[in-house]
């Protein structure tokens, strides 16, 4: 169910999948929108958690901010939460938002029980990730004809190497607007998305996820962010150099690279880590 919610002098959009479980909030990367889950939920996520998913403020049907820094992006997860009656959550965040799940533990401790990042890690903090990360930025700001010519473009990606699945179509169906004749843009603006890279390098990673005392589990994509040779875009062992910071951290791999790894079989090794992980953090009932 679709919901809109007025935080922060900011009407976002929240995804409500349902579920009488314990309380997930996904949080979704830095270009993307709350549909980027949906094959998380296609592998059956919803089954045993209640699963929320918000568009960040400037991503998805969500209202464009003033600010991108990571306290703007913290402030409007905590209005959200507020707004939902919801005391403590746990987080589950893919890339950016993996970042922004680790901040929230540091900078408000209280309102996380426990995060699983996705390809998160503070090697994400630096200025030679956007190289890597061009090919899924070039899209902003551009207009193409149809929002099938939109399609074909993005199936067309480096980093899908031709690798595809269907429910990637929601997730661009939502990423655009769609203008009277027929012309889709990417509702994220350059600028906006540009903003938030520099919240992510204005901040002291190391610092932050060492003031970390909530369980995290990091969920590292092992294979090639691009055509075949490629490098993953968050490499094993940057990631676990950010585990090793934690008071409480876990490292595990599932298949596929940094985008693939939500969908089909990275999303039912996903899903059963979450599973298990929450398990061990949750007291059964």
């Amino acid at each position: 169910m679709d919901r809109f919610l007025h935080v922060n002098g900011l009407r976002l959009r929240l995804i409500d999948h349902g579920g009488a479980g314990l309380p997930l909030l996904l949080l979704h990367g830095l270009t993307a929108n709350a549909r980027s889950f949906d094959g998380l939920i296609a592998a059956g996520l919803g089954a045993r958690f209640r699963v929320l998913a918000p568009d960040l403020r400037g991503r998805g049907a969500s209202d464009a901010g003033d600010s991108y820094a990571m306290a703007a992006h913290a402030a409007d997860v905590l209005g959200l939460l507020d707004a939902l009656d919801l005391d403590q959550i746990a987080l589950v965040g893919h890339s950016f938002g993996g970042l922004l799940a680790l901040y929230l533990a540091a900078t408000q401790p209280r309102r996380v029980s426990q995060i699983v990042a996705l390809d998160a890690a503070i090697a994400a903090a630096d200025p030679r990730v956007r190289e890597q990360l061009r090919p899924a930025l070039a899209r902003l700001g551009q207009v193409y004809p149809s929002f099938e010519s939109y399609l074909a473009t993005m199936r067309a990606a480096p980093y899908w190497g031709g690798w595809w699945d269907p429910l990637l179509e929601s997730y661009y169906r939502a990423d655009v607007v769609t203008h009277a004749d027929g012309s889709v843009q990417p509702r994220a603006r350059p600028e906006a998305i540009a903003a938030a890279m520099e919240g992510v390098l204005a901040e002291d990673w190391p610092a932050l996820v060492r003031a970390i005392r909530q369980p995290v589990l990091l969920i590292n994509a092992p294979e090639p962010y691009g055509p075949p040779g490629a490098p993953p875009l968050l490499s094993e062992a940057d990631a676990r150099a950010t585990v090793e910071l934690l008071t409480h951290g876990r490292y595990l791999q599932a298949p596929g690279n940094h985008m693939t790894m939500l969908y089909r079989d990275g999303a039912r090794a996903i899903v059963a880590a979450i599973e298990s992980f929450a398990a061990e953090q949750v007291p059964c009932t």
